[in-house]
């Protein structure tokens, strides 16, 4: 820290102003005021007691918005009896605040993971107050955003007031995560286990949807992954790959393993070569202990990690998305189902487009064939009404599900829609022939297709 004289303040000073700053629960919930907007940390950064705690004054609160990417555990806004006193403007939606998005009582602003941090620093949504959660202070006075930093060091930078909630089970993760203790006008000391996220197992269709994504990737690729049965299948399929790397937005169980295994080393990156890029951590408390004060890990905000323009400088980046529903022509929705908001855009259309531009890059959306049971393809005729496209055709370069992989780029809205039903269920591949037939998008001659049915 630098003091107005321009001299740096010893460890002994830097304590004086963080003690001062030592509030509990109740009175740095009392600092917020009516007609605010508040940015909220998110994922296994959200500062639960705090919200908790502000939810307590619903009676004297009219007016607040919280601004907030995927929030996890239970929501202390969601009953109906908080409307007029609190509002979320939700930028990524999950379970906790799905609900309250589809009923009315919550907002859901579509918008591309790495243009988050834009929205506080361009001002189009003036932060009031920002209430993250952080590792402790170090010698220096400089906490860290920890396991998140997408958009929290933005909404920390220019909220009026920031309030910090402090966890000495935040790891301390390296890179553009810090913030010096002068920034907060509070801190309250707390002590509990980070949210997890329990990993799903893959059965045979993700399995065989992972040997198709593998056998798309080259020793020396760098890539792009989130977190799930498809992610986990494709890693599986790695072994014996060499020097692989990682710039994504999440940083994984699946990342995490990989690195044990050797499968991951970053040499060949031709941006921070060594590093694994991320922009926020999810999993395992043992993955939250591997991350702390690991200098593998180069943790920056989402307008960096996301921007695509630096995705490309990524030679062979292979990005690695999944969907909702791929339509005929290529449309991708992985944001709603039909007119009900089930998630976000996040980052998708980000490593898509920044896969492409990169040199020997690869974009690739994955999928089941089917849902429900297999009572439903995802491979359709149209997206359902109301369903928002987060991939546009233009983008998409391969799909890939249990049957195979379809290469649409460069190829005809006919060419795409031959390609996709080859990769659908064999159930359905006729019900989607005749789709498309009534289209226009097939011949009568296409193989396997009658057109009376």
């Amino acid at each position: 820290m630098i003091s107005r004289t321009g001299k740096a303040l010893g460890r002994s000073e830097v304590e004086k102003v963080y003690q001062s700053k030592l509030v509990d629960l109740e009175l740095a919930a009392g600092m917020v005021k009516s007609n605010s907007r508040i940015y909220v940390s998110g994922n296994a950064a959200t500062p639960t007691p705090l919200l908790e705690a502000l939810a307590q004054r619903k009676g004297e609160l009219e007016n607040v918005e919280l601004v907030h990417v995927l929030q996890m555990g239970s929501d202390p806004f969601l009953a109906p009896e908080m409307e007029g006193h609190f509002r979320r403007r939700s930028l990524f939606v999950g379970p906790a605040d799905r609900e309250a998005v589809n009923s009315g009582r919550a907002d859901y602003v579509p918008v591309m993971l790495h243009q988050v941090p834009w929205l506080f620093k361009r001002g189009v949504l003036p932060l009031d107050y920002a209430l993250v959660q952080v590792s402790p202070p170090d010698e220096f006075g400089f906490v860290s955003l920890g396991v998140e930093i997408i958009a929290a060091k933005a909404a920390v930078e220019n909220a009026r007031r920031v309030i910090a909630l402090v966890n000495p089970q935040m790891p301390r993760t390296l890179g553009d995560t810090f913030v010096h203790v002068s920034k907060f006008a509070a801190f309250v000391e707390v002590d509990f286990p980070l949210p997890v996220l329990p990993r799903d197992t893959f059965g045979e269709v993700e399995a065989k949807i992972g040997k198709y994504v593998a056998d798309l990737i080259d020793d020396g690729c760098t890539l792009q992954m989130g977190i799930g049965a498809i992610p986990d299948a494709v890693l599986a399929n790695l072994t014996g790959r060499q020097d692989l790397g990682i710039h994504t937005e999440m940083v994984s169980d699946g990342v995490m393993e990989a690195l044990e295994k050797g499968i991951v080393t970053g040499q060949r990156k031709s941006l921070l070569p060594g590093k694994v890029v991320g922009t926020f951590v999810l999993g395992s408390e043992r993955l939250y202990r591997f991350v702390h004060n690991n200098p593998l890990f180069e943790m920056r905000p989402a307008d960096w990690v996301n921007d695509p323009f630096n995705v490309a400088r990524n030679d062979n980046m292979v990005a690695i998305n999944s969907a909702l529903e791929v339509d005929l022509t290529g449309q991708v929705c992985a944001d709603s189902i039909g007119t009900r908001i089930y998630s976000g855009f996040g980052g998708q259309l980000d490593f898509i487009r920044g896969a492409a531009a990169s040199n020997g890059g690869k974009p690739i959306i994955a999928l089941p064939s089917t849902g429900k049971n297999n009572t439903l393809s995802r491979i359709v005729p149209l997206l359902k009404p109301g369903a928002g496209v987060v991939t546009t055709r233009a983008d998409v370069h391969y799909v890939v599900t249990e049957y195979g992989v379809a290469e649409l780029f460069g190829k005809s809205l006919r060419e795409r829609a031959q390609a996709l039903i080859s990769i659908a269920h064999p159930n359905f591949r006729e019900e989607l022939s005749k789709a498309a037939f009534e289209r226009g998008l097939l011949p009568k001659s296409f193989p396997g297709f009658s057109p009376t049915g």
